[in-house]
């Protein structure tokens, strides 16, 4: 949903109903995964996907129904092997969309969540998908407090402890409860859509090539920020992307950064300074950190003079075997803006643990675990 709250925050401001269909389960090639959203408005108007093109039609359809009974329902979608021109996935997949009717006169406390979601705070859903009365039942979760219930005080806090897992993780999907609350049964299925605040991309060096990759790392999600000791290099005007522009000595900002707590396995550090007298003190203290990724601009020269100077200041190997250097995916990149494509498919692909081979050269999945590399035989 957060892909279109700026285009139905008005429809709900403007106390205009809609309907809300989001993808809550996946199987197999699925187009788009969980949390995935489309909205329609009653006046026709559709924001947003769940499939790509491949079953917009029909969600359409069911939310306009949903719009006209008021009741929420699930749905699921496929392809028959028999008929692959019927609605359905074309790409074999399956997907399940629950598509929820919604009233800004009776869903007033919608508003806060998207007030929270716009502030970059921490909240998450978990709704009841289990076909029946109770579907569509809501509970709204932050780390402070809890809005809403399911009636049973143990399935209640069976499901804000897994819901505040899952937004420590920043990941959707759903868990299966008992009626009170037990684990690994049936009874209730619950969808935890989970709005972490983005991600941090952290980008050290005021340089062309940082330009680049600040507008890669805003266009997959991030929040950025560029550091650079050289206030006349560090400005806004040279980098309008960047959320923020810090002047700073690189080292010393993420020291900052750190005892703020504002490091996780999801930030991504980019060292782009391509200068020892910045780099050996920032990398020292990166790579002891908590940061999923953190890469350095540089040749092979330059890294293995890194990782000798590294060494003799403490660093085990385990800890210098974290640093992608030289940056990115052999790309054969040139440009700054190539150079920050091949970043950003290294950080995609150690994000996802892929193996970053051509879909043409593997077997199995393209949307979940990596496949199987095709054995290729002379003849």
């Amino acid at each position: 949903m957060r892909d279109i709250l700026q285009q139905i925050q008005p429809w709900y401001a403007g106390r205009n109903r809609f309907a809300l269909a989001t993808v809550i389960d996946t199987f197999h090639s699925a187009p788009r995964p969980p949390g995935a959203a489309m909205a329609v408005s009653s006046g026709g108007e559709v924001v947003g996907s769940v499939s790509g093109g491949c079953i917009e039609g029909a969600v359409y359809e069911l939310a306009q129904e949903a719009l006209e009974t008021t009741q929420p329902t699930v749905q699921r979608y496929g392809v028959a092997d028999d008929d692959a021109f019927a609605v359905g996935l074309t790409c074999g997949g399956t997907i399940d969309i629950l598509v929820q009717p919604v009233d800004p006169a009776s869903n007033t406390d919608l508003g806060a969540l998207f007030d929270s979601i716009y502030a970059g705070q921490p909240v998450a859903t978990a709704t009841v998908v289990t076909t029946g009365a109770s579907l569509g039942e809501e509970m709204v979760v932050r780390p402070d407090r809890v809005h809403g219930g399911f009636g049973d005080p143990h399935l209640d806090a069976a499901v804000v402890e897994d819901t505040l897992a899952m937004l420590e993780q920043g990941t959707n999907g759903i868990r299966h409860y008992g009626e009170h609350g037990e684990r690994r049964r049936d009874d209730v299925a619950v969808f935890v859509h989970a709005f972490a605040p983005p991600p941090r991309m952290f980008v050290f060096g005021a340089i062309d090539f940082a330009a680049a990759v600040v507008k890669v790392g805003k266009f997959l999600g991030y929040h950025v920020t560029l550091c650079d000791a050289r206030r006349v290099f560090a400005t806004n005007k040279r980098f309008p992307e960047a959320d923020e522009v810090v002047v700073s000595w690189p080292h010393q900002f993420l020291s900052d950064a750190v005892h703020g707590d504002l490091i996780d396995n999801r930030t991504v550090l980019c060292v782009l300074t391509h200068d020892h007298k910045f780099d050996i003190p920032l990398l020292e203290l990166a790579l002891r950190t908590r940061a999923g990724y953190i890469g350095a601009l540089g040749s092979r020269r330059t890294h293995q003079q890194r990782l000798d100077q590294l060494r003799e200041l403490g660093l085990s190997d385990a800890e210098l075997a974290r640093l992608s250097s030289p940056v990115g995916l052999n790309l054969r990149a040139h440009t700054p803006e190539e150079t920050a494509i091949s970043i950003a498919a290294e950080i995609i692909a150690k994000r996802g643990g892929a193996d970053a081979l051509p879909l043409s050269q593997t077997t199995g999945s393209i949307h979940g675990a990596t496949g199987q590399r095709l054995s290729r035989t002379a003849g």
